[in-house]
């Protein structure tokens, strides 16, 4: 397998973190904008898009901060997380997403990923 790099992304939300947190840790809301359909069983997360599957974990979460997950055919040192940091003085709330990818997709991982956002935002009327 290639070598992956880190990539953390910045999206500016202007929505409370408990109406994107809900989009962010459940399969209904993750079926909403990141995936054609999500299906739940304990801690699987089974993803589909173009009716093809992809397993992940979810590995740690904290409610209203951050949603970490692990792709299954993937080494476990890597993961994608969504981060939610609040802005104090703005108010604006702030999603970080942190993945691995490989050094050659980065430019088109970091392109769907704005794509995905803009979905997210869309569905959260922002």
């Amino acid at each position: 397998m290639a070598e992956r790099i880190k990539i953390e992304l910045e999206y500016p939300v202007k929505s409370s973190k408990k109406i994107i947190y809900d989009r962010l840790s459940t399969a209904g809301g993750l079926a909403e904008w990141f995936a054609d359909d999500v299906i739940v069983s304990n801690n699987q997360f089974n993803f589909v898009w173009d009716k093809q599957s992809h397993l992940a974990e979810m590995v740690a979460n904290k409610y209203l901060k951050f949603v970490r997950f692990r792709w299954k055919h993937l080494p476990d040192d890597l993961y994608f997380e969504f981060k939610l940091i609040s802005e104090e003085l703005s108010g604006e709330t702030t999603l970080i997403i942190t993945d691995f990818v490989e050094e050659h997709e980065k430019e088109e991982s970091i392109s769907l990923w704005g794509n995905q956002i803009n979905d997210l935002k869309r569905i959260i009327g922002t």
